[in-house]
């Protein structure tokens, strides 16, 4: 048997372990909602598509170098010009060094390839249905982690930081959206009087945000970025591109508002400019440029919600083609890396099932397969940090499967 055909196997064998998400495989699968421990779950969400390939370098993989001639990540030799060993298998892209003493903690875990269920390589659609939780756009148009708030006590359980009305918390339980920039400016958030008492309220546990906040307020600033910057201004001490002080503000502000209000327990915070067509870059270039401002995001987030429950997940809408394209970029693939972060997570390790670059073992010989619904990675996390049992991850997540395979990415309390 040849060792794509022994993959091909163990996948068709793993697959049998994944039972559909009835009353009774949760009942086995879950834990009851008294075990819950109070833990926060946070996402990030990468729009764009990153390419989770030059990320996670699978260094050891021939085929990866053999499909990538111009922007494969260099094998580790210990330099700074080459990938930053894990394991046997796995790397990470240079620029994502920060994250290295995480993974070296077992703080970090990642599952290498997941995604949808099916492949859809819109960026809109796929987006929308990764926030939606579901396979279709014909059920409910509410975001899974709106209806993940809905089952937390208090009125409002949800914040996204950064992005005005993400789908992801769309619905009828309160959230709360605290846009920055130009979407401030779109949803017009500095002339309601009572938004900007919410956010003056908010602000309260950070002296230096709230007189900011205040200053820029009662000036009667015209403009939301003005005061955005303000605000940055604030916080003092940050260096880097502007992007990577945009994401890691973000992070700032979200930790800052739901330690104010602990019945604040789901966050949400998004960052673009993923799609690498072209001149995508190796260890230079514009993803690793990306993936830099990306690291210190995480590690502010990282940083920000360090309870033994918390939990971030960073996940994106699809992942790139395996091989490099004739302008040295990647296209719209399938499956993606998906990162977990946090005490409870099962890190210095991946999870799930990977099988490599070899064009036998791709999706339709071109993308990244997805052995792992991504609904079944996040369930891991709802599991282990909110204490859900199989009803409650149904309504969350509904129409999914328990993915045995990923047992034991994170912890119980």
């Amino acid at each position: 048997m040849t060792d794509s055909s022994r993959r091909h196997l163990l996948a068709a064998l793993g697959g049998m372990a994944c039972g559909a998400w009835a009353p009774g495989v949760w009942a086995q699968a879950a834990p009851a909602a008294a075990e819950a421990t109070g833990g926060r779950l946070v996402v990030l969400f990468l729009r764009g598509a990153y390419d989770g390939a030059s990320a996670l370098v699978p260094w050891a993989d021939r085929a990866y170098h053999a499909a990538r001639p111009n922007i494969a990540i260099p094998a580790p030799d210990g330099s700074a010009s080459t990938a930053i060993r894990l394991d046997d298998r796995f790397a990470l892209h240079p620029a994502l060094a920060p994250l290295a003493p995480l993974w070296r903690q077992g703080a970090l875990a990642a599952v290498p390839q997941a995604g949808l269920p099916a492949p859809n390589r819109s960026h809109f659609d796929a987006q929308y249905l990764m926030e939606l939780g579901q396979t279709t756009k014909s059920g409910t148009p509410h975001g899974w982690l709106n209806r993940l708030a809905a089952r937390q006590a208090g009125p409002e359980a949800a914040l996204a930081v950064g992005e005005a009305n993400p789908a992801i918390l769309a619905g009828p339980a309160g959230v709360r959206q605290i846009p920055r920039g130009q979407a401030a400016e779109r949803t017009g958030m500095l002339a309601n009087d009572r938004a900007r008492a919410a956010l003056q309220d908010l602000y309260a546990a950070n002296p230096r945000l709230a007189d900011a906040f205040r200053q820029g307020a009662n000036s009667r600033m015209d403009s939301a970025a003005t005061l955005s910057r303000e605000m940055q201004a604030a916080q003092g001490g940050m260096d880097g591109p502007a992007d990577a002080r945009g994401l890691v503000l973000d992070a700032q502000h979200l930790g800052a508002l739901m330690r104010t209000d602990p019945r604040l327990r789901i966050g949400f915070l998004s960052a673009g400019g993923w799609d690498t067509h072209a001149n995508q870059g190796a260890v230079d270039g514009q993803l690793a440029n990306n993936l830099a401002s990306l690291a210190q995001g995480v590690v502010e987030l990282r940083r920000q919600f360090s309870q033994p429950g918390d939990v971030i997940v960073v996940m994106s809408e699809f992942g790139r083609t395996a091989a490099e394209n004739g302008t040295r970029g990647t296209d719209h693939g399938f499956g993606n890396v998906l990162w977990l972060l946090g005490d409870r997570v099962q890190g210095g390790r991946t999870h799930g099932l990977w099988t490599g670059f070899a064009p036998g073992d791709l999706n339709e010989s071109r993308d990244m397969p997805a052995h792992h619904d991504y609904r079944a990675v996040i369930a891991q996390a709802l599991r282990a940090s909110f204490g859900l049992d199989g009803s409650a991850l149904q309504d969350v997540l509904p129409g999914a499967s328990w993915d045995t395979r990923l047992d034991g990415l994170l912890r119980r309390g």
